[in-house]
């Protein structure tokens, strides 16, 4: 069995003005469908959380990180794995949520994922989450719907939008809906292009570049944050204007981007993760959305492409990158 163990370096925080209790060796178990690049942005996030509760790799934390490389059939082995080390706390993230939610497994699961985990089934409402569970919510369908009216507003003239999404991650069904509803009332059509591995991607953009649109649209999840710059690329080479809904995608060369802020999410998993190892069950936690969100505009890809960010839109944004 193919598998990665990472023990990262001890993250580097300022030393405490006075001697706090040492907590006893932790092991944490993350699990994703995707590669390794799906958690890099975040991981700083996620231990600058935990050392805040003085869980520190290297010192009393490890984390055994399994990835299941765009293959979601590996996930049931990499979950034993992880379940046989044994872990104390496992955190999934994306596609991997429902799989490891309905295996139910002896050890408390905190999750973090793009849809809502009440529509998807896992959950019976936020406030009661599944047994064992808990965990954040980037509740994406309705932020799809606004990202489609942002393009509409930056486009007035739009006609053709094309959409980027991995039919695997919980909750894209509803994502769809709603964008395809929002994009239906400007009197947008709208091309899905089925993304769950690198072989979907590179045929999505042989039919796009065959004939493309006025826009795209990334679902933000796991495999399109891992492709990113590729997606990105792309979207420039042909001058398309793309839009998603991280940060990083922005980052990365996409037009704009508005979404939650993911790295305070990121922080927040320390904090489920530092009650339950303090004796909390998860399901007396309530699943958590974001607490703020942002728009990014990158100036660089707008002059690239030929494309005038209206001055409004400039003013609305949290961050330009110029």
């Amino acid at each position: 069995m193919h598998r990665r163990t990472l023990l990262a370096a001890p993250f580097l925080a300022a030393a405490p003005a006075r001697a706090q209790p040492s907590r006893p060796l932790a092991r944490i178990g993350w699990l994703t469908a995707q590669r390794e690049a799906s958690l890099t942005p975040f991981l700083p996030a996620l231990r600058a959380g935990l050392a805040e509760a003085r869980l520190v790799e290297g010192r009393n934390l490890e984390i055994a990180y399994r990835f299941g490389d765009d293959d979601a059939a590996r996930l049931p082995a990499l979950l034993a794995e992880l379940v046989r080390l044994p872990v104390h706390v496992l955190l999934a993230q994306g596609v991997a949520v429902a799989p490891v939610i309905r295996a139910r497994p002896p050890v408390p699961v905190v999750f973090v994922m793009s849809s809502d985990p009440v529509a998807a089934g896992l959950a019976e409402s936020l406030a009661r989450p599944a047994p064992g569970t808990t965990g954040v919510t980037f509740l994406s369908a309705e932020m799809n719907g606004k990202r489609v009216e942002l393009l509409r507003d930056l486009l007035p003239g739009l006609t053709q939008l094309a959409i980027l999404a991995n039919p695997a991650h919980p909750g894209e069904a509803m994502e769809r809906a709603v964008a395809e509803g929002v994009a239906a009332r400007f009197g947008i059509a709208t091309a899905m292009h089925h993304t769950r591995n690198a072989a979907e991607l590179e045929l999505a953009f042989a039919r796009l570049a065959a004939a493309p649109p006025g826009a795209l649209l990334a679902f933000a999840d796991g495999f399109a944050l891992q492709n990113r710059a590729a997606i990105a690329r792309f979207a420039m080479a042909l001058r398309i204007p793309l839009v998603s809904g991280w940060r990083a995608f922005a980052e990365a060369g996409a037009l704009l981007s508005y979404g939650p802020v993911l790295p305070d999410s990121y922080r927040r998993l320390a904090h489920f993760v530092d009650r339950i190892l303090r004796g909390t069950r998860p399901e007396a936690m309530p699943i958590e959305q974001p607490r703020s969100f942002e728009l990014v505009v990158n100036q660089r890809t707008a002059a690239a492409i030929g494309l005038e960010v209206p001055t409004h839109l400039l003013a609305r944004a949290e961050a330009v990158i110029e």
